[in-house]
């Protein structure tokens, strides 16, 4: 037999059960998460331009290939998504929390085949960001080309 709550024994419920944050925590773990990703990027950036002598354009390129390739060998290990835990957007937020976005869905559906698991399931974080970001550039180039046309900008 069910036995029915109050709302006094339901919110000590919630109370209970409901995890607690600490902003200041997780801003903190942020921060030196994401800092630390960039500081890696530098120091790739670095190797490319000084060892190797590449340009910074290509060093860029090259560096972003880096940590997207880095990014998924940790998503692949099981080690991103701790990272991801205490890093929060620190570490979601840079091109690393992305390439993990689309390596986690691919790893986690690939037992169900290659069409119906990875095809359908790869872009099931990323695709969004995908989409409107395609969408929301070419409404831009619009109006820049329009604004350009009347001699706005």
């Amino acid at each position: 037999m069910k036995q029915k709550l109050s709302n006094e024994e339901y919110n000590e419920y919630v109370e209970q059960v409901t995890p607690t944050y600490s902003v200041w925590k997780n801003c903190f773990n942020a921060f030196w998460v994401g800092g630390l990703i960039c500081v890696i990027g530098e120091l790739i950036f670095a190797f490319f331009t000084t060892k190797l002598g590449f340009g910074k354009d290509d060093a860029a390129s090259f560096e972003s290939m880096c940590l997207v390739l880095l990014s998924v060998i940790l998503t692949g290990l099981n080690a991103y998504g701790h990272i991801a835990k205490l890093g929060g957007a620190g570490a979601l937020v840079p091109i690393t929390g992305f390439a993990n976005s689309v390596a986690a869905p691919a790893i986690e559906y690939q037992k169900e085949g290659q069409v119906f698991g990875i095809g359908v399931k790869i872009f099931t974080i990323a695709g969004p960001v995908i989409l409107y970001g395609i969408f929301t550039s070419w409404i831009l180039g619009i109006l820049y080309y329009f604004g350009g046309m009347f001699g706005l900008w």
